[in-house]
């Protein structure tokens, strides 16, 4: 894993162009402390900090064709490398490395931008052709890894992180409005916004491309989601053959490494699952828990998968100092603000994990691919209101993608939900995080500016992959938001505060594109007995591999008890953060709105939402502190 920096097209004098890059490139140092690299010529400049996790003495970057006519800066890892070099080497191709980044190299050369296509991997890539006159940006399918950009007059910043953008000072700090109207309804901000105004996230699976004479870059996306049902369904045993082949063979492209190599285990199904896939005695796994919360410890669950696999385990317990005194540093490794609460002890899990090993695997994505979290619920709501109209789920028309603005729209599914439930109360599922509502927002923001609905960017979505099976369009859209800038945003930031790789083998867009042709029941729906469960493709794999309580027990999460120090001894310290008079929101906020949120959060029997809305001001407020003068 690794981090660059660049520019291309900016205007200053030749003497300080290779100062900037290291100015920018010192801002990321901790995505790369092994190594720095730099390129300069007239009209680009790439910076390079390096974690040598493959051909650790030959990968240095940026790399440059033998004929010096294409450069290219590359953060991520190819899994698939090998491959793609022994077709090279055989349509004639020599290699000076066994670097990925070199096989990316001649792939472009060979075969054009287009080339990316054939690459597994979690990257963000940079490709300068002087030939073309062309710099070339992707990021890939799943935005694993993160790439910035900011447009400066004619010329382009951009960068593996935004405060690597912001050292630049090409830019001026102004904070993004709409960001934080966004960021107050969602807990992160969507993208291709930033926190930032100017500077923008390049989406996943997008690429940007800028030429000497273009006056702006040209953005396209070069790769979708599959969301389909199949129009004949094989045989359960075939399903499970496909999926234990892709899936074992994600998780072992995963481990290949010239470095140790790890997984962080929670103990819960998916954790497992990787370790149960991995299957060897060498591995270290990694386990974190909260001192004196013995509701949220999981390290029992963990401690049994280890011992089933005779795993090299390794535990670290967190308290109440520990997770506070790292909330500063917090925010500014995450650039943006990210409500997200455990974020905090994967910091500390991952300072654990890079004692023994440089790289881990992890379960990101598992829940948004294969239906986790509490789609067994709704499945079953899906299914009876389908029932009751004489239809399978597929073509009810649940999330029509017309017909009524989005808001209407999940009224409907909850009215629908709740009909087929004896008028139950259910959430919607449309979002992973609600907040407040564009009214709510209005009423509590002292300025009388207002933007479009936040939950317009989930519509948008919807509307792209268009109507069609409910569960499968909830998934896509988490994962073009969700999944992208909170989860693996999270576990980019603080893996990479700590110089440590993390690979999330549920994302292997083969799992992901074969995922997505799979019969819904066979990610939320009924098993044999009829009993509603989630991922239930990855339960069938793992029921004769895992002991039985991990492969029974229920979606739990990462489980943080800092909400009930926010009912107790952290009441005076969340008091004092939003209602003090240094309080940074209070330029923003209605005072009776900040009281308001700050009473009801701190009750010993607020709700979950409640206790959401109060920790995302609290990670707003101390963002700003950080951040903004």
């Amino acid at each position: 894993m690794c981090g660059f920096s660049g520019w291309f097209r900016l205007g200053i004098d030749c003497a300080q162009r290779g100062l900037l890059l290291e100015t920018m490139c010192s801002a990321i140092v901790h995505r790369g402390p092994d190594d720095q690299g730099t390129y300069v010529d007239d009209h680009v400049g790439l910076g390079f900090q390096r974690l040598s996790i493959v051909d650790l003495g030959g990968g240095h970057q940026p790399m440059v064709s033998d004929d010096g006519a294409v450069v290219i800066s590359f953060n991520g890892e190819v899994f698939n490398h090998a491959a793609l070099r022994s077709e090279l080497a055989r349509d004639g191709e020599s290699f000076r490395t066994h670097s990925d980044t070199e096989v990316i190299l001649k792939l472009y050369q060979t075969r054009g931008i287009e080339s990316i296509a054939c690459l597994n991997g979690m990257f963000a890539i940079a490709i300068w052709d002087k030939r073309q006159g062309v710099l070339h940006l992707v990021r890939d399918r799943l935005g694993v890894k993160p790439l910035y950009y900011a447009r400066v007059g004619d010329a382009l910043l951009f960068s593996s992180e935004i405060k690597s953008i912001l050292a630049s000072r090409q830019i001026e700090k102004s904070v993004n409005k709409r960001a934080v109207w966004d960021y107050l309804t969602f807990r992160y901000v969507p993208g291709p916004q930033t926190i930032w105004e100017g500077i923008f996230k390049l989406p996943p699976a997008h690429r940007l491309e800028f030429r000497l004479n273009d006056s702006a870059p040209t953005i396209s996306r070069w790769w979708d989601m599959p969301m389909a049902v199949p129009a004949v369904e094989k045989s359960l045993r075939d399903y499970d053959e496909e999926f234990r082949y892709l899936f074992e063979d994600a998780v072992r492209l995963r481990l290949q490494a010239d470095v140790p190599v790890g997984i962080t285990l929670s103990g819960g199904l998916d954790s497992s699952a990787l370790v149960a896939a991995a299957a060897s005695p060498s591995l270290h796994t990694f386990s974190v828990a909260f001192a004196d919360a013995p509701d949220t410890n999981e390290l029992a669950y963990a401690l049994a998968v280890s011992k089933a696999f005779s795993t090299q385990h390794h535990e670290v317990v967190i308290d109440e100092k520990d997770f506070l005194d790292f909330l500063p540093d917090f925010v500014w490794h995450t650039d943006e603000p990210l409500a997200d609460l455990a974020s905090i002890p994967l910091h500390y899990l991952s300072r654990l994990a890079r004692q023994d090993v440089k790289v881990v695997l992890s379960g990101e994505g598992a829940d948004e691919i294969f239906a986790g979290y509490d789609f067994d619920r709704w499945a079953r709501l899906w299914d009876q209101v389908a029932a009751a109209r004489g239809g399978r789920r597929h073509g009810a028309g649940l999330l029509p993608r017309l017909a009524a603005p989005f808001s209407a729209r999940a009224r409907k599914l909850g009215e629908l939900a709740a009909t087929a439930t004896d008028q139950r109360q259910v959430a919607e599922p449309i979002s992973m995080t609600n907040l407040w509502s564009s009214a709510e927002k209005r009423e509590m923001l002292s300025s009388a500016e207002s933007w479009p609905d936040s939950l317009d960017v989930v519509s948008n979505h919807l509307a792209r992959l268009g109507n069609g099976e409910p569960l499968n369009q909830v998934l896509y859209s988490y994962c073009q938001d969700w999944l992208v800038e909170d989860l693996l945003m999270k576990a980019d930031r603080m893996s990479m505060a700590n110089s440590l790789e993390l690979r999330t083998p549920f994302l292997d867009y083969r799992l992901v594109e074969w995922a997505g042709h799979l019969p819904v029941r066979l990610k939320a729906g009924p098993d044999a007995a009829g009993n509603y469960r989630t991922k239930e493709i990855l339960r069938r794999y793992a029921e004769p591999r895992l002991p039985r309580e991990i492969v029974e027990r229920p979606k739990q999460g990462f489980p943080v008890p800092v909400y009930g120090w926010l009912s107790g001894r952290l009441a005076p310290w969340a008091c004092e953060m939003l209602l003090d008079s240094n309080a940074q929101l209070a330029d923003c906020f209605k005072p009776s709105a900040l009281q308001h949120i700050v009473l009801a959060g701190t009750q010993p029997n607020a709700d979950s939402r409640t206790q959401h809305r109060l920790w995302s001001l609290l990670i707003l407020e101390i963002w700003m502190r950080r951040w903004v003068p």
